[in-house]
């Protein structure tokens, strides 16, 4: 599936030039995401990445899947697009990262601070996997700027990611995505033979 120009860093196991394509839609504030997320470092990471067996076959592109019913959903994701922009490679360590802390961006545990003091932590979180000299550019691209209601330096990327949802009728996370599909089958639960099973039969 395609991916603008300046969200490249959005394919995070496998190259552009790939035979095929797991799109995956995950949030950051969602258990079942963070599940997959901990299944496509362990278990795709090593089947897809130089010297395993689907290299050069398969891509996986990360889809940012805001969910409003889920309070943090809109910062966190805005963090995830800001760490893409400062510095790609480090994207996703920066996604487990925060998937590893996620429930402190819970509904309750978040309730009481302001979008200042959450863009703050996720700040501090983003140092400690992102260069040091890239932090405070993370936090610009968060910081509101300009006209009262015309959000910060990566909304124009979070509607990207949300209009791309909602055209393929994509409403929860996680949802994957073989080469443009929907994949009911495939779910967080799935462990390494699940994924071998799978490949075997597309590939």
């Amino acid at each position: 599936m395609a991916l603008q120009p300046s969200l490249r860093a959005q394919t995070i196991l496998g190259s552009s030039g790939a035979l095929h394509t797991i799109d995956v839609f995950l949030d950051y504030v969602c258990p079942y995401s963070a599940k997959m997320a901990f299944k496509i470092d362990k278990i795709l990471k090593p089947l897809i990445e130089r010297g395993g067996p689907y290299e050069g076959k398969v891509q996986v592109i990360y889809r940012f899947q805001v969910q409003p019913w889920h309070a943090m959903s809109t910062l966190t994701n805005e963090a995830g697009l800001a760490a893409l922009r400062v510095s790609p490679e480090n994207f996703w360590a920066f996604s487990l990262n925060l998937y590893k802390h996620q429930e402190e961006y819970f509904d309750i545990p978040t309730q009481d601070l302001t979008t200042r003091q959450v863009r703050d932590n996720l700040a501090k979180l983003a140092a400690e996997v992102l260069p040091a000299d890239k932090v405070e550019a993370f936090k610009d691209l968060l910081a509101f700027k300009g006209s009262p209601n015309g959000g910060n330096a990566v909304t124009d990327d979070l509607k990207y990611n949300i209009k791309f949802s909602r055209q393929n009728g994509v409403h929860v996370s996680p949802t994957v995505l073989w080469d443009g599909l929907y994949q009911s089958k495939i779910e967080s639960s799935w462990e390494d033979r699940d994924w071998k099973d799978f490949f075997s039969q597309q590939i």
